[in-house]
């Protein structure tokens, strides 16, 4: 069954020009031209992935994509005519998985597309040695199968790059993993200028999540100057 996009932009000639594209991959697309039907949608239909445009009347992408990431884990790119870091950041740290700049390549927004579903589906596999079904760590546990993490029972609500991180660096403990690396894993594409910036917010937003559900207790660790790493 073809994967599900949703595209939600206002503008009705970058919706149609996106929608040619994944057409042409072979995804089925559903548009909608605001917010709130956005949301509508998504409530309705079964979306894998949402391609969302920062600047709208009414519910901005902002808005959305936080509501969105209340109840799931859907991957999001988010696109806008903003190119400043601090916009970037600003949509990644509300939930986004990806942010590109207007005017875009359309064969670039598919190859994003195309990684954002691969790590929807799939965590970055292990050594052969370490493909536990289950990873524990404390209060922690780490189900690499269901793309589940739980603290003493309790879901933590990750987003598809976010496990994967977790995963990556719980995978090898006390192994220190740069930003160029972990983007080039995770994102399943090659590092470019800004790469820096999308890895350390989600690493932001992951330890945010996980130091919320274990009483402050710091998993993931910064080795200044060379990168990130969980101790075993």
């Amino acid at each position: 069954m073809s994967k599900q996009i949703l595209i939600v932009d206002d503008d009705e000639k970058i919706a149609k020009l996106i929608e040619i594209y994944l057409l042409n991959e072979g995804y089925a697309v559903q548009r909608a031209d605001n917010g709130l039907t956005a949301l509508e949608l998504m409530d309705r239909e079964e979306i894998d992935l949402v391609v969302l445009d920062l600047m709208m009347p009414g519910l901005d992408g902002i808005s959305v994509c936080m509501k969105i990431r209340e109840t799931r884990t859907t991957p999001i790119l988010m696109l806008s005519a903003k190119d400043g870091d601090m916009d970037k950041i600003t949509g990644l740290m509300t939930g986004a998985d990806d942010y590109m700049v207007k005017p875009f390549n359309p064969l670039e927004l598919v190859a994003r597309v195309k990684s954002l579903l691969r790590r929807s589906s799939y965590a970055v596999q292990p050594p052969q040695a370490q493909q536990e079904h289950i990873i524990k760590l404390g209060s922690l546990s780490i189900d690499k199968e269901t793309h589940t993490a739980t603290v003493d029972g309790r879901s933590v609500k990750l987003t598809p790059i976010e496990f994967g991180i977790l995963f990556l660096l719980a995978s090898h403990p006390g192994r220190v993993f740069g930003s160029e690396e972990i983007f080039e894993l995770i994102w399943k594409d090659k590092y470019f200028e800004g790469s820096n910036n999308s890895v350390t917010v989600h690493i932001s937003r992951l330890r945010d999540k996980l130091e919320k559900e274990m009483d402050g207790e710091k998993l993931i660790r910064t080795v200044w100057g060379v990168g990130y790493k969980i101790e075993g």
